[in-house]
């Protein structure tokens, strides 16, 4: 299966998940390394874009395309969340609970569904399990951001 993501270029390499070790995320807390994917590039976008200031996105971003195994991928339905999942900022519960299953370290990859569009699914994936190895950039592009995407 093939997910994106949007990265600064110079971390475009970089599947040690550090930036969201260094920072948290909405499924994670600090010291709890993630790799943050979408299903398509477009979602890999909005997502990209809900999460950042226009003055924090970087001249040089690339959207990398990561092949990552297939199975043994589990589906998590809304339903499974906590009820707060989609609050912007990241409720500290939803920060607990995607932690706990990062540090479980049971799966490689999570499909869980988009705060921004719950239709729409990510993917975290877990740079501490023993298959990441299994894991693998295929294509790293230049990605020049539409500014209109943040202004009115």
């Amino acid at each position: 299966m093939i997910v994106y993501r949007i990265s600064s270029s110079k971390y475009a390499n970089d599947l040690t998940g550090e930036g969201a070790r260094l920072y948290g995320g909405r499924w994670n807390h600090k010291l709890t390394p993630c790799l943050y994917a979408a299903a398509t590039r477009a979602l890999a976008i909005l997502e990209y874009s809900v999460n950042v200031n226009i003055d924090d996105i970087p001249r040089a971003l690339s959207i990398v395309s990561i092949e990552i195994p297939d199975d043994n991928i589990p589906i998590l339905k809304q339903a499974q969340l906590p009820g707060d999942w989609r609050q912007a900022p990241a409720s500290s519960s939803t920060k607990d609970f995607g932690t706990a299953l990062l540090q479980q370290t049971q799966y490689l990859t999570i499909q869980i569904p988009s705060a921004v569009v719950p239709e729409e699914y990510n993917y975290l994936i877990n740079p501490l399990h023993p298959e990441i190895r299994n894991v693998h950039i295929i294509e790293i592009k230049d990605c020049v951001y539409d500014v209109r995407i943040k202004t009115r």
